[in-house]
């Protein structure tokens, strides 16, 4: 899950700067999802990119729930005992994206390990959903691990969004602190997986600014390019509340550049690597 939330309690440098939603897409869009009360990822998670996604067509929707049975230091989404599996999501989902006349959806979800299929079936009747209720609309799926279990992955495989995307979050010596029951390698296994199983177009994303080093940064986007991933993204970790992971530093433009000069080198097909940047900014572009 990617951190969304604005940190309130760090004083920020003058480049963490928030635009303010404009533009006569966003103002039709909101109209809509108030009207309606429909459920967005980009609301709930206060991301900074919101005006400028709606603007182009472009927003996030989790399912499965709001309850994670996991607990990374760096989320801000309730951890606990999900409820039960609301099997009419796909249908709501998907009448959601065609009312809001949305070009490009993100679908993410929490963890759900408590399900035997970890929530893969639900994934890909979703995904069907939209295709069949929406179908000039394109997709990217932004998944868990599964806990790395392939017969849960081929199910996203098999109905071939445009993009799936699992994101590593940061580097290898931190993976424990900042993402707790996850494992760098096996994250590294299901993106390579992904592509090796057929998927077109593979994408990731890193957080930075939870104390790791620059040498453990460029070695992760390496190691993520020899696991065939297409797209990345690069963007700063802000803290959701005080009980939370702590910034560590804040990384300049210029840092962020030096990152993404580094991936472009290594043959990415798309690179988004600035402060302000969330996995999901400029998920239209990414299918391209």
């Amino acid at each position: 899950m990617e951190n969304l939330v604005q940190d309130t309690t760090v004083q920020k440098p003058k480049w963490i700067r928030v635009k303010l939603p404009t533009g006569k897409n966003y103002r039709e869009l909101r109209t809509l999802v108030d009207k309606y009360k429909l459920n967005t990822i980009c609301q709930s998670g206060s991301c900074p990119n919101m005006g400028e996604c709606w603007g182009e067509g472009t927003a996030t929707f989790m399912i499965l729930g709001n309850i994670c049975t996991r607990s990374c230091g760096f989320c801000g989404v309730k951890t606990g005992k999900p409820l039960d599996v609301n099997w009419d999501e796909p249908e709501k989902v998907a009448r959601s994206i065609k009312l809001m006349k949305i070009k490009h959806a993100v679908l993410t979800s929490v963890d759900r390990d408590d399900l035997k299929d970890m929530g893969s079936i639900l994934w890909g009747e979703t995904v069907n959903a939209v295709r069949r209720i929406s179908p000039g609309t394109t997709m990217e799926t932004l998944i868990p691990d599964f806990q790395g279990l392939t017969k849960h992955l081929d199910r996203l495989v098999d109905v071939a969004p445009e993009v799936i995307s699992h994101n590593m979050e940061t580097v290898k010596r931190l993976t424990r602190e900042v993402r707790i029951q996850a494992k760098y390698e096996r994250s590294l296994e299901v993106l390579r997986y992904l592509k090796e199983a057929g998927q077109n177009r593979t994408k990731t994303g890193l957080m930075l600014g939870l104390g790791e080093e620059k040498h453990e940064v460029f070695q992760t986007i390496e190691d993520i390019r020899n696991a065939n991933v297409d797209v990345i993204t690069m963007g700063q970790y802000l803290q959701p509340t005080k009980k939370h992971l702590p910034v560590k530093k804040f990384i300049t433009p210029e840092e962020f550049d030096e990152f993404g000069d580094f991936a472009r080198s290594l043959g990415f097909r798309h690179v988004e690597s600035s402060p302000l940047v969330r996995s999901s900014y400029h998920a239209e572009k990414h299918i391209h």
